[in-house]
């Protein structure tokens, strides 16, 4: 299969890197001023370089405010019965629609663990998708880490709010439970290696578990014990729970103004 990619930021080059390697698939990719350079794969820096040719997969890699004054110079290289694949945040399909009329369109919605093959993506998929093309994506997708295809476009701006900016909350949370660490004492490096340890360690756990959350949870906490103390102080009255609530709905709030 052929591939055109359409810019190359920090989240394209986080997929290609896992893309790469895949011999069923053929990528060219347009990056105007970058030094992108990643084995097995044709760069380019401008459109002329690809004048007369046709790809099976057209996917936009690039910021949602470009897309009207950029994919339009691509959109014929696309092939008959080919496929759009737009990990654009907030960029609908009635208006990729505009640019490439009546198209399988895909859009996606990873996220930066993709880098190291433990992302956690959203998909969904327009009517004229076919079977096939929906496969190859999600193969794609599953070098990248975990897919989720979600049955209405809406729900991918609630995976953005999850799963596409949730890195973030986690890098946040992490730090400042790294700064309470230093707090106690300890250093900048025992700290980072005693939070992130126990951080990736519970969440193994978890992931192996049929228990629930809440079980996990309460199997290590003892009345009355250290743990139960810094639980009450952590969401004792709810608020952890209202913040990452208002986190959540803040992230969806702002995707659905982006479309």
């Amino acid at each position: 299969m052929r591939v055109l990619m359409i810019g190359c930021g920090k989240m394209g080059g986080a997929l290609l890197s896992r893309w790469a390697s895949d011999d069923a698939l053929s990528f060219t990719v347009i990056v105007p001023n970058s030094e992108l350079s990643e084995p097995g794969v044709r760069v380019e820096r401008s459109p002329d370089a690809i004048a007369g040719e046709s790809f099976d997969m057209l996917v936009i890699a690039i910021k949602p405010q470009m897309i009207a004054g950029v994919i339009p110079t691509y959109a014929n290289h696309l092939a008959e019965g080919g496929v759009v694949v737009s990990m654009a945040a907030g960029t609908s399909c009635a208006s990729l629609e505009k640019l490439f009329g009546e198209q399988a369109i895909v859009r996606i919605m990873p996220n930066m663990p993709s880098a190291i093959g433990k992302g956690v993506s959203g998909a969904w998929a327009n009517a004229r998708t076919s079977t096939e093309q929906r496969a190859a994506i999600e193969a794609m997708m599953l070098r990248a880490g975990e897919l989720v295809w979600v049955d209405a476009e809406d729900g991918l701006d609630r995976v953005t709010a999850i799963a596409g900016s949730g890195p973030g909350y986690v890098f946040e949370i992490a730090r400042t439970y790294v700064e309470a660490a230093r707090e106690l004492g300890f250093s900048e490096d025992q700290a980072r290696r005693l939070v992130l340890g126990t951080m990736a360690g519970a969440v193994e756990m978890a992931a192996r578990s049929d228990q629930s959350l809440a079980d996990l949870r309460n199997a290590v906490t003892s009345k009355a014990g250290t743990t139960e103390a810094g639980l009450n102080a952590l969401n004792g009255g709810g608020d952890l729970s209202t913040l990452l609530q208002a986190t959540t709905r803040a992230a969806y709030t702002r995707a659905v103004e982006l479309r």
